[in-house]
């Protein structure tokens, strides 16, 4: 059955101070983190948005969050910097992991393998304990950045995007190198596994959006141009039926996940959306409601209403 959706905006969260890189879940669907270039990482509720709770404050810009649920514990990209493991209870910082001194671009967390992955500047993915927090090895396959970072639960892989155009996939607990796919024709900004774990879909500074069969040894399915610059992040709906795209050309799409049949386009014109580019997107279970957050510096709540045609 087709599907129509509608979109109202419910909000926009202010309060940082410079461009809002990036957005995490928690543990609860209706509260999230935002972290900007003003080095805020702040604590939002969807049930009373108008005021979030600085958590956390460090100097310069965070382009990356990771919350680690059942521990009450929020990973922070400290770029040049390392990783910082903030105690939420009482905000305070447990760890501090150092790592290579660059960007961080992305964190990951895989409960099962007591593992983080961090995605960095200069080509590193570090991999640090989720117990200790101490950092075990990394991960050097290119001299340009580890940009985004995905895990497929079914198949054990980790994919990484980098600025080399190459998605490269491993095996998570090994490490091994399985597949590299050279595709895009510029950095791979975004990595997302469908909840199946049966898709990738890519997303680069090409503006294309490439979708790979991973149970065909990671065969290209087809591509879209997607939006009219880069592709910032990818993230599916709750119950996998959707995805949405947000880009530096200030729009946000929401795709059918299926077909890859383009179903809406939030921007400024149509919806009051965003003046510069969407970095960031999260999709909460809490009443599906998607959240944005840009380039300049506002984070916007969005209704997504799906109506049955």
């Amino acid at each position: 059955m087709a599907s129509n959706i509608q979109v109202q905006k419910i909000t926009t969260l202010t309060g940082h101070r410079d461009c809002v890189y990036t957005l995490a879940p928690s543990g609860e669907e209706h509260v999230f983190f935002s972290a900007a270039g003003d080095g805020m990482v702040v604590a939002w509720n969807l049930n009373d948005p108008d005021t979030g709770e600085l958590v956390a404050k460090v100097s310069g810009s965070v382009y990356a969050l990771r919350y680690i649920p059942g521990r009450n514990l929020l990973l922070i990209g400290q770029n040049q910097e390392g990783l910082q493991v903030i105690d939420l209870k009482d905000k305070k910082i447990r760890k501090s992991v150092p790592l290579p001194k660059a960007a961080i671009f992305d964190i990951l967390y895989i409960p099962e393998l007591e593992k983080i992955f961090v995605g960095m500047a200069g080509g590193a993915v570090c991999v640090v304990s989720g117990d200790t927090f101490e950092l075990q090895t990394l991960i050097r396959k290119s001299s340009q950045s580890a940009r985004s970072l995905a895990y497929n639960p079914q198949t054990q892989e980790l994919a990484v995007g980098y600025s080399d155009n190459v998605i490269r996939i491993y095996d998570a607990a090994s490490l091994e190198l399985k597949h590299e796919m050279d595709a895009h024709a510029n950095s791979v900004f975004t990595v997302a596994y469908s909840p199946d774990g049966k898709l990738l879909l890519t997303g680069s500074r090409d503006a294309h959006l490439r979708v790979w069969e991973v149970e065909q040894n990671y065969k290209e399915r087809g591509y879209t141009i997607a939006h009219m610059y880069t592709i910032n992040h990818i993230t599916y709906s709750p119950d996998g039926r959707f995805f949405a795209t947000c880009s530096m050309d200030k729009s946000i799409k929401v795709w059918d996940a299926q077909t890859f049949k383009l179903l809406k386009v939030i921007d400024k014109v149509r919806n009051a959306s965003h003046g510069t580019s969407v970095n960031k997107l999260f999709w909460s279970a809490h009443q599906n409601q998607l959240v944005s957050c840009s380039d300049d510096r506002t984070i916007s709540v969005w209704d997504i209403k799906q109506v049955e045609l």
